[in-house]
């Protein structure tokens, strides 16, 4: 409705330079501008470079959001920016840019979680989150399990990786096959290919002496080592890798596991909405089997378009609009950024 406030968001935790713009629940723009050719070469992100992109990109990225919107600067009520988790020299630049935009066009501000972005920008697509809601958030950097009581004061905390993240081990095994970075979207289309059933990996964390400590935690570096020795024997023996096979028998390792711990999740805390985020949740394994497995139980599941699913501007603007509607204090000017701010924080 045209009485909602405009809330611009930006984001700039990692490779992305997002800035999104949008009304209520009602998306208008969302530009994007992304480094990640310049890190495909080192096969992960490199800070600086990531950094430097970022004061590169974020003016052009802001000219074409409002553009794409159809609105000033002036007209904007709020801004919303990523300001944690994420990398530390990533961050600065879009906090800065904030504050500066704020300053001169005297709007509030509001330093929002990245985590809880990835789980709001799912309203743009499907309405107001119900609550609890249980959210699965799986990304490069983190898998986690949360509950969702009240989105704008705070989420619980269920599980988290405690190792290598799922995007992390998506990128690592991608590499291994001679696949390009970033790893998931190839790993996907090369899973489509093959055989799930192929080679039985590991599952971690899912042993009953695993889940009396980590029930719902996440392990994906012995699945990572035991892909690597698999594929280390098939070349010590002269025999050809299959690659699909492999692709579609990791995917399915950690896909089983990410939506098991899931809807463990919505059944112990009677939660029948689970909301799946993150970029690995573009993953198009992961969606199918958490739409069959949710059906049998009851479970309604909720994920992004894979668009909305990486990292993107329109996902701290959907935040901040959330927070705007609460009632939720602005931040001050003096806001920091946190690379290690924790799930709990959803604003600072």
């Amino acid at each position: 409705m045209a009485d909602e406030p405009l809330i611009l968001g930006i984001e700039t935790s990692c490779d992305e330079t997002g800035v999104g713009i949008v009304r209520g629940h009602t998306l208008l723009a969302d530009a994007l501008a992304s480094s990640v050719d310049q890190h495909a070469r080192f096969g992960g992100v490199v800070p600086e470079v990531a950094s430097r992109a970022h004061l590169e990109a974020i003016v052009p990225t802001m000219q074409r959001a409002l553009t794409e919107a159809g609105v000033t600067i002036a007209d904007i009520d709020a801004i919303a920016v990523t300001a944690g988790p994420g990398l530390a020299g990533a961050l600065l630049v879009g906090v800065a840019a904030a504050k500066g935009y704020a300053v001169a066009a005297e709007k509030p501000i509001y330093g929002v979680n990245h985590l809880a972005a990835h789980v709001a920008v799912d309203t743009l697509e499907h309405g107001p989150l119900p609550e609890p809601s249980v959210a699965l958030l799986v990304s490069g950097g983190h898998s986690s399990l949360l509950l969702i009581d009240d989105l704008a004061r705070g989420v619980t905390p269920l599980g988290a990786t405690i190792d290598d993240a799922a995007g992390e081990a998506f990128d690592k095994i991608a590499r291994l096959l001679g696949l390009p970075f970033p790893g998931g979207p190839y790993i996907d289309r090369e899973a489509r290919v093959g055989d799930p059933a192929a080679i039985a990996f590991p599952r971690g964390l899912t042993a009953a002496k695993d889940l009396a400590r980590h029930r719902y935690d996440f392990s994906f570096s012995g699945l990572k080592t035991a892909v690597a020795r698999w594929v280390e024997a098939r070349q010590r023996a002269g025999e050809p890798v299959p690659v699909a096979d492999v692709a579609a028998s990791f995917q399915e390792a950690v896909c089983d596991v990410l939506v098991g711990k899931a809807l463990d999740a919505c059944r112990s805390n009677g939660v029948e909405t689970l909301v799946i985020g993150g970029g690995v949740a573009a993953n198009s394994r992961l969606r199918a089997m958490a739409e069959q497995r949710a059906a049998r139980h009851g479970v309604r599941v909720r994920v992004p378009r894979p668009g909305l699913c990486t990292d993107n501007g329109a996902m701290v603007a959907a935040l901040g609009s959330h927070l705007v509607a609460s009632g939720v204090a602005p931040s001050r000017l003096d806001l920091p950024a946190d690379s290690a701010m924790p799930l709990t924080t959803v604003s600072v």
